[in-house]
């Protein structure tokens, strides 16, 4: 467990915080390309509580700038997109994407005032469906190394969720592969997960997903310290000749990067709009076939409202939850998404959780591992380094060689990629 003072450190990202001031260091998504698709792209951001706009101008280019104009105040989120920025519809000031004033009309003629006002504005880039936004001081850092930025658009598919608890309880969940055996357990494989397997060549296993967490639910998990964050481990042991490993990622600060099927993997940024509330912003990484992203985009919105991409079940439906489902279906009872599984799963815990009631067992050494890293980056005042792409994995091998395993899969994915071979 946590101390007060230490729980406050690391979930707390505001102007001035801590942990605030390591996560502006790193890039941050901070809208979904999709949604400057509008006749008028214009977006309000609310990023680590910072209330922002972000913009498209007529040449493409996207600016991400304080959301009340210098002048009175007013609400830049109601501006014209004119004249090569946005104009604040009060006064008439206009400020481009850099936050330079051009022009204030009700000024006397000649007057150089406009040279003299600054719109607080960040550099925007965007990637594979996401516009990241860098907030920190100076010149920033590269987008990191990792498969879903450099996937070419055709293979990507990018979405995202609202959750209203704080990002670091959101991230935890999905560093910690102990909780998709009972958390995400189904009571019967029929139906379930048609097509996806376990494999591995000729020692692959037939045994379906939902088999294998339900009926192998206390795996060995270790956890290995690398240049990107954290890469996890989860072996459970089929039989004498066959290890399951599912290999997921930390990819320090708020990211995750795990598998979801044989081809696909997930790159997922958990994000604070606030400190109690948060946006998912997933990537959708394919290596063989191209994403049919109008057909996820269409699933996805039968799940999310817009524009606030809310999940059309959770708490204020108490999560679907069920009890001929949980009886008969499922070990939550609350249906077969897990994305409703996991939203209770971090909300249950309260808006920020109270880290120090908790009882950290075994299984949590990700969770342990990742909170000493976020603790050390934040006193000595520097973002940890970046380097290698994570790999998510999901693969069956030999006991005695499942490190060699999961590379091995991963080496023949790449090598069957048309983009990822060159990588």
């Amino acid at each position: 467990m946590l101390s007060a003072e230490q729980n406050k450190r690391i979930t707390e990202t505001g102007l001035g915080t801590r942990c605030g001031d390591l996560m502006r260091r790193y890039w941050q998504p901070a809208a979904l390309v999709e949604e400057f698709d509008a006749a008028r792209p214009v977006v309000p951001v609310t990023l680590m509580g910072e209330r922002l706009v972000a913009f498209r101008d007529e040449t493409g280019a996207y600016g991400l700038v304080d959301r009340r104009c210098p002048h009175r105040g007013a609400d830049l989120c109601f501006g014209r997109l004119e004249d090569g920025g946005l104009r604040c519809t009060f006064h008439g000031w206009l400020y481009d994407r850099h936050g330079a004033c051009l022009e204030q009309p009700a000024e006397p003629p000649g007057s150089n005032f406009h040279n003299k006002i600054r719109l607080k504005s960040y550099p925007v880039r965007e990637a594979n469906g996401i516009a990241f936004a860098y907030l920190g001081d100076g010149d920033p850092p590269p987008l990191p190394i990792c498969d879903a930025l450099t996937a070419p658009d055709s293979h990507s598919f990018a979405f995202k969720g609202l959750v209203d608890c704080n990002w670091l309880q959101a991230l935890e969940v999905g560093i910690d592969p102990a909780h998709a055996s009972f958390l995400h357990r189904f009571l019967e494989d029929e139906g379930r997960e048609e097509g996806v397997q376990f494999r591995d060549g000729p020692i692959g296993s037939d045994l379906p997903a939902t088999k294998v967490l339900r009926e192998f639910d206390c795996p060995e998990i270790e956890v290995e310290e690398t240049s990107y964050g954290l890469r996890i481990f989860a072996r459970r042991t089929l039989s004498e000749t066959e290890t399951h490993v599912r290999v997921t990622n930390l990819m320090f600060p708020n990211a995750i990067v795990i598998p979801m099927s044989q081809d696909m993997i997930i790159t997922q940024w958990q994000v604070p709009i606030d400190d109690v509330t948060s946006y998912w912003y997933a990537v959708f990484t394919a290596f063989t076939n191209p994403v049919d992203q109008a057909t996820m985009r269409r699933q996805r919105l039968e799940l999310y409202t817009l524009p606030d991409y809310r999940p059309r079940i959770g708490k204020q439906n108490n999560y679907g939850f069920d009890a001929t489902n949980q009886r008969t279906e499922t070990y939550t009872g609350m249906g077969s998404d897990i994305n409703v599984h996991d939203q209770w799963a971090v909300e249950s815990l309260g808006t920020i959780q109270d880290r120090t009631t908790e009882h950290l067992g075994t299984t949590d050494q990700a969770i342990i591992a990742n909170r000493k890293m976020l603790l050390k980056a934040i006193a000595d005042g520097r973002p940890a380094p970046t380097g290698e792409a994570p790999v998510g994995m999901d693969t069956v091998g030999p006991p005695d060689d499942w490190q060699g395993a999961w590379r091995t899969a991963d080496a023949a994915r790449r090598a069957g990629s048309s983009w990822a071979a060159s990588q």
